[in-house]
């Protein structure tokens, strides 16, 4: 009798659109050109399977617990994960140091640490996993955080292929979801393809000039809008963020996102280079397209402009499609004032583009201020929420109090100085040409 499959999610949005999301019985295999780039996908999969209450086993090879346990971080401190140790007398070869994890009681409870006495044989390991399953209700999942670890502890891809091809279709029928992890470089074109036939799902992960790439290489029962086509993404901490999206012709333009959300904070490129800690050069490169940041720059710009990495990859939402928007109030660095002095807020999100800017600026009473607020040709106005304030413009001196509204055009030289006993607060607005 035909059974209808259930989707479920991989825990990364943008996958699940691409690929059509996830069924229960999939085996994902992922094919990690780099070697560290699976392991983003497989924190998510883990986190969405913990969201849902969903029994996972963790089978590792080429990771001693306690280092799992660190990448895993917050997920470890789960009940509903099991983990399959076949590290501490594999290739940790019943060492001392890896095998006094147990003696101090490293596998605790919420989660639970099943030490595989032969890793080296690979009847005891699935026979360990399957009466592990036996006692779990629900659709499990699996991680199996190294094809290439296993081949290395067995001797050879044949030891692969048959266990694989024994493993897959009985937790297919299982109804488990199975993510396998394996070094593209470290296997024969023969082992892949003998795996690709039998997986539900082979992904491919490549890294190439700092870009990772996706690229979807089989989906049986769905048809994936991306099949065989790379996808560029980033990933800021469990945030995967595609460049491309579905239907959206060509590339987002990374260095005119990175220009515009500069500018819209009135930052230089020569400040913006010396914060991120390149040359004015680099970043003007950037910006025209030139060269395209490694991520750790990518990374760095998006720290120094107090913005997610993604905003660099979003389109602005409409004004009739948003009207509330989270992101406002961020504090910002105004020219070269001292940060003791003077505060600057951005009440906007940096990534909304409108004919006006509007911040909050804080004066430390007493203080002085050497110069504007802001490097900006155009028309400004500001009203005096509360506060006594000073401003010269030339030789002329202008006074200040609560409910005053301040009009000027910025490249006009000025300065400012809080005269009254208290915090000076004024709402600011850029008005752009």
């Amino acid at each position: 009798m035909f059974k209808k499959k259930i989707r479920v999610s991989s825990g990364v949005d943008r996958l699940d659109r691409q690929l059509g999301g996830l069924f229960i019985g999939d085996n994902v295999v992922w094919y990690d050109n780099a070697g560290s780039l699976a392991s983003i996908f497989s924190l998510n999969f883990i986190q969405e399977s913990q969201r849902q209450n969903k029994s996972l086993i963790y089978i590792t090879f080429d990771r001693s617990p306690r280092t799992l346990l660190e990448d895993l971080g917050p997920l470890a401190e789960n009940q509903h994960l099991t983990i399959l140790d076949c590290f501490t007398h594999g290739k940790g070869d019943g060492s001392e140091v890896f095998s006094k994890f147990y003696q101090k009681d490293g596998a605790q409870w919420p989660y639970q640490i099943v030490r595989i006495n032969e890793p080296g044989n690979p009847h005891v390991v699935s026979e360990a996993f399957y009466k592990l399953h036996g006692t779990l209700t629900g659709d499990v999942r699996f991680v199996f955080d190294s094809l290439t670890g296993m081949q290395d502890l067995w001797g050879g891809e044949e030891a692969i292929r048959k266990f694989y091809s024994h493993a897959c279709p009985r937790l297919y029928e299982l109804d488990t979801i199975a993510y396998w992890i394996m070094e593209k470089g470290a296997h024969s074109e023969r082992l892949r393809a003998s795996i690709n036939q039998i997986a539900q799902v082979a992904i491919d992960l490549s890294l190439n000039r700092g870009k990772s790439a996706l690229t979807i290489l089989k989906a049986d029962k769905r048809k994936p809008d991306a099949l065989n086509r790379p996808l560029v993404y980033w990933n800021d901490g469990l945030d995967v963020v595609f460049e491309t999206e579905t239907g959206k012709g060509g590339n987002i333009d990374l260095g005119g996102r990175v220009k515009q959300l500069r500018n819209r904070q009135a930052m230089p490129q020569k400040e913006l280079a010396a914060l991120v800690g390149v040359t004015p050069s680099t970043i003007s490169q950037i910006e025209s397209g030139t060269i395209y940041p490694s991520l750790p720059a990518l990374f760095k710009i998006a720290q120094v402009l107090n913005l997610p990495v993604s905003a660099f990859f979003q389109d602005r939402p409409t004004a009739a499609d948003q009207v509330v928007f989270s992101g406002g109030g961020t504090r910002i660095d105004l020219s070269d004032l001292p940060k003791r002095d003077v505060t600057g807020y951005r009440l906007s999100p940096a990534d909304f583009d409108a004919d006006a800017e509007p911040y909050l600026i804080e004066i430390v009473a007493g203080k002085r201020l050497s110069a504007h607020f802001f490097i900006h040709k155009g028309q400004e106005m500001g009203y005096l929420l509360e506060g006594r304030l000073e401003l010269k413009i030339g030789n002329r001196l202008h006074q200040a109090g609560p409910g005053d509204v301040i009009y000027l055009t910025s490249d006009l030289p000025s300065q400012w100085k809080n005269t009254g006993k208290d915090m000076a607060r004024l709402l600011w607005v850029k008005i752009k040409k």
